[in-house]
């Protein structure tokens, strides 16, 4: 068996087209456009390139997009009454900080302090919680972007058995609860799970994030399995390589993401999705 690709780039380019034509024809009707506010801390190499995603993004889809630039020195106190100020200014519909933040900075009590209408990462315990108890509004960018991913391939996600790989609060938490408000029997594996191959092996649907290269080895894939992969490493030879090995994987999943071209392109689409889901409730108001 041969996989079929996921192909986020497609996808997410579809979704951007979607949500172009819904904001010009907010616009077209005399409203302003969506507004997003992002606050960019230091000099991290990585964050940045995020971020010029994140604004490319904005440009293409008619998001009037702010970005602000502060010191890694910055102290916590400034940063949360620049996120005060931000919650308070009604031509903002979205804040974003992106993480991480120099290590004297909480993260939380940052994320926390943004207004859960205008978290448009998906991060605050609210939009969590709404998540939880199925009610979902802001939701975590990268998880929602591996459901669309999952449904794009026209198989049935109720019913199926959906193994998530990774604990994190901003991939396997959440993944775990999208997974479950759409019907699936679901499993989550942490550092401390004994006999993952085990659990793999019993999954229709893998969904793996932990950050670490060819994690799980090819030959665990089930037949026909749904693999998701949410990993993206720098290798010594400057290549990127996913959390599963790909060409192993590739031979025995009925469909797989690449990486890069799967899940990433995906959550920046989904951000934008957020965006406009603050801006249409914030202009209802």
């Amino acid at each position: 068996m041969t996989a079929k690709i996921i192909d986020g780039k497609a996808i997410a380019a579809a979704c951007r087209q979607n949500l172009k034509q819904r904001i010009q024809q907010q616009t077209a009707s005399g409203q302003r456009a969506p507004g997003l506010t992002v606050i960019l801390v230091g000099e991290d190499p990585a964050s940045q390139v995020y971020v010029r995603n994140k604004q490319k993004a904005c440009e293409e889809v008619g998001i009037h997009s702010q970005l602000l630039r502060v010191s890694a020195e910055i102290s916590e106190d400034e940063l949360l009454k620049m996120v005060q100020s931000l919650n308070n200014d009604n031509s903002v519909d979205g804040i974003l900080v992106q993480l991480p933040l120099p290590d004297h900075i909480n993260e939380p009590r940052v994320t926390e302090s943004i207004l859960p209408h205008k978290d448009v990462d998906g991060f605050h315990p609210q939009n969590i919680g709404r998540l939880l108890q199925k009610q979902p509004e802001l939701r975590p960018c990268t998880p929602y972007g591996c459901i669309k991913l999952i449904e794009s391939t026209g198989e049935p996600i109720q019913g199926k058995r959906a193994v998530v790989v990774g604990a994190s609060n901003i991939v396997g938490r959440p993944m775990a609860m999208e997974l479950l408000l759409a019907n699936a029997t679901v499993t989550i594996c942490n550092s401390k799970t004994r006999d993952l191959r085990a659990e793999v092996a019993r999954a229709e649907i893998l969904v793996v994030g932990v950050g670490h290269a060819d994690f799980i080895p090819g030959d665990w894939i089930p037949d026909g399995c749904i693999v998701i992969d949410v990993g993206i490493n720098r290798l010594d030879d400057g290549s990127l390589a996913g959390d599963i090995a790909y060409a192993t994987a590739s031979e025995r999943a009925g469909w797989i993401t690449p990486v890069p071209g799967g899940v990433g392109p995906m959550t920046v689409a989904m951000l934008m999705e957020n965006c406009m889901t603050a801006y249409l409730a914030h202009t209802a108001d």
